[in-house]
């Protein structure tokens, strides 16, 4: 069973189950130029909330040994934020650091209702930064215990491996954080890449 928070405003509610610490293991498959890339890993995902229109998102994961259990590689990490697409108005800071215009007028359970898809969800926005130097924002809809959502636009370094997009899907499957993530790189075409299943952390 998942206790949901309830001081969350109302444009999270439908992403309240997100919310905690969630830590399991996963599994590594992916071929690209010339390699199988296989293996287990281990993963941790953290959503947390702040007060904002939002969930601050982080996640790390490391390369199981199979050899020695105690022993671990750390892999690429992320950051970012997750939120409903709501149109910005002058009642919302930013850019930058500029203050809203006109006071916040908090939403209400029916205005987040209004947001509702015809297929019942709700479009969602979710920026992502990568510690080796990509940068995804994804697009798609939240439906009750399932998300899913694709990249509009990815961006890199010039020091980072090529990585040109990316499907994931969440779900909430018996009280566990389920996840399947699908990327082009290294010049391979959209592929399943890795999965894992994580349980909230005490």
């Amino acid at each position: 069973m998942i206790d949901l928070p309830t001081d969350l405003p109302a444009e999270l509610a439908p992403l309240a189950w997100l919310v905690g610490v969630w830590e399991g293991t996963g599994v590594i498959d992916y071929e690209a130029d010339g390699t199988h890339f296989t293996g287990e890993f281990r993963h941790r995902v953290s959503f947390s909330h702040d007060g904002g229109d939002h969930l601050n998102y982080s996640a790390q994961a490391w390369l199981s040994d199979p050899d020695d259990p105690a022993a671990a590689t750390p892999l690429v990490s992320e950051i970012g934020y997750w939120r409903l697409a709501i149109a910005a108005t002058d009642a919302v800071a930013g850019p930058g650091l500029l203050p809203a215009i006109s006071a916040p007028s908090p939403l209400t359970v029916d205005d987040v209702e209004a947001l509702r898809t015809p297929e019942g969800g709700f479009e969602i926005e979710v920026s992502l930064v990568h510690s080796d130097g990509v940068c995804e924002l994804y697009l798609g809809q939240i439906r009750g215990p399932r998300i899913d959502i694709a990249t509009d636009a990815v961006i890199r370094t010039a020091s980072a491996k090529p990585y040109s997009a990316a499907t994931r899907m969440y779900g909430l499957v018996e009280g566990h954080l389920l996840w399947a993530w699908d990327i082009a790189a290294l010049g391979s075409a959209l592929a399943s890449h890795a999965s894992a299943r994580l349980a909230k952390a005490d």
